[in-house]
């Protein structure tokens, strides 16, 4: 895209910080100066991983300005989002998990879920991540099952019992003796990305690490 054709973009439809909603300044992008130094970063890199998981890592806590624009990304059609938060997640991967995946995937939803969303969020972060990383995402899970939502579930035993056998993996080959690097939007347990983790180690992979916009 020319530099004139963007001008006149930004003139008609001008960005705004994913966060505040406020009209961005030339120099900015996805978010403004003073939203940059307010937002809740999680700051504590590398973690362990919930079972199964080797690692885990979040640039941001899921609170404050970070919770209101995950939830207009995931239930609000704030597609935009994906392509901002996406680069702060490849910013976190470099960090804490470089060299410890050979493939990029993320947690998907279910059919059902995403005929009713019309998209699924998980999958753009990663591709938005991936991107950032120079790689690509590919498949490598499908949700079979269409849990109930795990928000609605009390406790880590509630949670696991929910997910139970809702994926499977779609190319066995693609994962077999590969490590998986796999990226979801918010994770709160970890029950979800166990589940994933557990039913791509059934498949095959050697092992799983997971990256989040957001931890609870």
């Amino acid at each position: 895209m020319s530099r004139l054709l963007s001008d006149i973009i930004d003139t008609l439809l001008p960005p705004k910080c994913i966060f505040c909603r406020k009209t961005l300044r030339r120099g900015e992008r996805d978010y403004c100066a003073e939203c940059e130094r307010s937002l809740p970063y999680r700051g504590r890199g590398r973690e362990p991983g919930p079972d199964f998981v080797e690692a885990v890592c979040a640039p941001f806590d899921y609170d404050g300005k970070v919770r209101t624009a995950l939830m207009n990304y995931k239930f609000h059609g704030a597609r935009g989002c994906a392509e901002a938060f996406g680069r702060f997640v490849a910013g976190c991967v470099r960090e804490n998990l470089a060299g410890e995946y050979d493939l990029i995937s993320w947690v998907p939803l279910s059919g059902a879920r995403l005929r009713e969303r019309g998209y699924d969020q998980a999958m753009l972060l990663a591709m938005a991540a991936a991107l950032e990383l120079g790689d690509v995402a590919v498949e490598t899970l499908r949700k079979i099952r269409d849990a109930e939502p795990q928000s609605g579930k009390r406790g880590l035993a509630e949670r696991r019992a929910n997910i139970s056998g809702a994926y499977e993996c779609a190319d066995p080959e693609l994962v077999r003796d590969k490590r998986i690097l796999l990226i979801d939007d918010i994770v709160t347990t970890g029950a979800t990305v166990s589940e994933c983790a557990r039913t791509l180690g059934l498949a095959g992979a050697e092992s799983v690490v997971c990256a989040f916009a957001a931890r609870a």
